[in-house]
């Protein structure tokens, strides 16, 4: 059982992803089929929707958890205590401090198919990037464990 502090998720990409990609390897096969001998056309394919394939299953295994005293972002991880203020953002104001309001030094895990994300402010003297961008699914989720994490933290 999950403890407040506790929070994880997986970055998948949408369904709609999967569809689109499915039928450009089918218009390629279409392409394809006509040129070249049928199993060659078939190769094509194969390879192409491997391709395909771990491409989007590489893009979405991100993984964003809060356990044990860490955040983790994708490949990135961080120590409850150098954490500040989480917010959960709204669509507008995610599209608003990824964009113009974005700061270069800031570490963003965003994915263009989750338009709400949780800003977390860190407070190492010692890390460059002034906040975390971190795109979910469960925003308000997300923001209450890093809360939950950072005040089990200062406790302790």
């Amino acid at each position: 059982m999950e403890t407040p502090a506790e929070y994880h998720e997986r970055l998948g990409v949408p369904l709609r992803w999967w569809v689109q990609g499915t039928m450009l390897v089918a218009t390629l096969w279409l392409a394809v089929v006509v040129a070249l001998p049928a199993l060659a056309a078939w190769a094509v394919t194969a390879v192409a929707m491997s391709l395909l394939t771990l491409g989007l299953l590489s893009y979405g295994a991100a993984r964003v958890t809060v356990r044990d005293g860490v955040f983790r972002a994708g490949r990135a991880h961080i120590d409850a205590t150098h954490l500040g203020r989480a917010v959960a953002l709204d669509p507008e104001a995610t599209r608003r401090t990824a964009g113009r309001e974005a700061d270069a030094r800031a570490f963003l895990l965003l994915r263009p198919y989750l338009k709400r994300a949780v800003r977390v402010e860190i407070t190492d003297p010692s890390d460059p990037a002034p906040y975390w961008l971190v795109s979910s699914r469960h925003a308000e989720d997300l923001a209450r464990a890093l809360t939950a994490l950072n005040h089990s933290s200062s406790a302790g």
